[in-house]
C-alpha cells in the first residue's frame, strides 16, 4: 500500500460522478523510440477509482531484437533472453489494462508502444481511454521546474529507488497520481482525458514499379510501417500567427513535419496535439512553424518555408518547445 500524502479525502458526494472508475498506471521500457522497436519490461499498478492501490504486476519480455540502450534500462541480452515474448504475456497484460483508463507519464508513448505489440500478436489492447500526467500537471498547475518524473516525484514527495526501471517508475508515478487525481477531484477539474485507438494490423505494401519511390502512394510509410486508424481532431484554438525565435510556442499554431525524425511522426504529432497545436499536413503561408532535421533539403514543404519565410527548427528544439506552450487568449 502507497503512503497517504495528501491531507483530506474529498467526500463521496464531492467526488466528480464523471471520473473513471479504475485506472492502469502503466510503464514500459523498450528497445528505442522508433516504430519498428519492442517492449522489453513493463509494469501495471492499478489503482481503484479514488487512485488507492489495488494490486501490481511485473514482467521482463523478450523483443527478439538488440536490447538498445542498455545504460538506461540496464536489460541485457542475456538477462532478456529467457524472458518470455510478448505474445505470451499479451493476456495477463490485458487483464490488468481491461475497463481501466491507461495513466502513464507521456502517456501517447506507453500508448503506441502498447499498441503495436499487440497489433504484431494480431490481437487489441482492451483501452480506451488514456491520461498523461504530465497534461494533469499542468491542467493543475503544479510549480514543477519541468515535466520530468523525477520532478513530479519530487513534487509529492515521492522517492525514486530505480530509475528506468519499469516496476519502480509505475510505483512512483502511481504514488504521484493519488494526489494529483484527489487536487482535481476538489478542485471539479475535468480530467484531460484522451481516446485510445487501436493501430491496424501489420501491413506490406506492393513491390514499387520501376521509377517509383519506394514511399510512393503511401505517406511516407516504409514496407512493414504502422498505419494509425483514427482521424486527428480538429484544433479548437484560433491560429496566433508564426512562431518567433527565442518565445514560447502558442495554443493554435499551425505546425507542419518535413522529413525523417528520430521519434516517429505520429507520436511527434500526438504529442503537438496534446499540447493544443495545430498538425498540418501541407505548408501554406499560415504555417506558424516548420520542424525538419534537413533544412536543406530540397522537400516541398522545405522549399515553400523559404519561400514565405516560414520559421524552422529542428526536432529537438521543438521538443524543448513542447515542453512550455503558452495557453490560447480564447477558445
Amino acid at each position: 500500500m502507497l503512503e497517504d500524502r495528501t491531507t483530506a479525502v474529498p467526500s463521496p458526494t464531492a467526488w466528480p460522478a464523471a471520473y473513471p472508475h479504475g485506472y492502469a498506471v502503466v510503464d514500459v521500457e523498450t528497445t528505442g523510440l522508433a516504430r519498428d522497436d519492442r517492449i522489453i519490461s513493463a509494469a501495471v499498478y492499478r489503482l481503484d477509482g479514488r487512485g488507492e492501490v489495488e494490486d501490481h504486476w511485473y514482467t521482463l519480455v523478450n523483443p527478439e531484437r538488440d536490447p538498445g540502450p542498455v545504460w538506461i534500462h540496464g536489460l541485457t541480452s542475456e538477462v532478456l533472453e529467457g524472458a518470455p515474448l510478448f505474445q505470451d504475456i499479451a493476456e495477463e497484460f490485458a487483464t490488468r489494462l481491461e475497463g481501466r483508463v491507461l495513466v502513464a507519464h507521456n502517456a501517447v508513448f506507453d500508448w503506441q508502444m502498447i499498441a503495436r505489440e499487440y497489433a504484431r500478436a494480431k490481437s487489441e489492447a482492451p483501452v480506451r481511454q488514456r491520461l498523461c500526467t504530465i497534461a494533469l500537471s499542468k491542467v493543475l498547475e503544479l510549480p514543477l521546474p519541468n515535466h520530468k518524473l523525477e520532478s513530479l516525484a519530487a513534487h509529492f514527495g515521492v522517492v525514486q529507488q530505480r530509475a528506468h526501471h519499469a516496476l519502480d517508475d509505475a510505483r512512483v508515478l502511481a504514488e504521484a497520481f493519488r494526489p494529483s487525481l484527489r487536487a482535481a477531484a476538489e478542485s471539479g477539474i475535468r480530467l484531460p482525458l484522451h481516446e485510445c485507438r487501436p493501430l491496424t494490423e501489420w501491413w506490406e505494401p506492393p513491390a514499387p514499379r520501376i521509377g517509383q519511390q519506394a514511399t510512393g502512394g503511401y505517406g511516407g510509410y516504409r514496407p512493414g510501417s504502422w498505419r494509425p486508424s483514427r482521424k486527428r481532431p480538429a484544433c479548437p484554438y484560433p491560429n496566433p500567427g508564426r512562431y518567433e525565435e527565442g518565445k514560447r510556442l502558442k495554443q493554435g499554431m499551425r505546425v507542419a513535419f518535413s522529413g525523417d525524425t528520430s521519434v516517429e511522426r505520429e507520436l511527434l504529432e500526438d504529442r503537438a496535439t496534446e499540447a493544443g497545436l495545430h498538425v498540418s499536413t501541407s505548408l501554406s503561408r499560415l504555417t506558424s512553424l516548420l520542424v525538419t532535421n534537413d533544412p536543406e533539403s530540397g522537400t516541398s514543404k522545405v522549399v515553400k518555408a523559404r519561400q514565405y519565410g516560414t520559421p524552422v527548427v529542428d526536432e529537438a528544439a521543438f521538443g524543448q518547445l513542447l515542453g512550455d506552450v503558452e495557453p490560447a487568449s480564447e477558445p
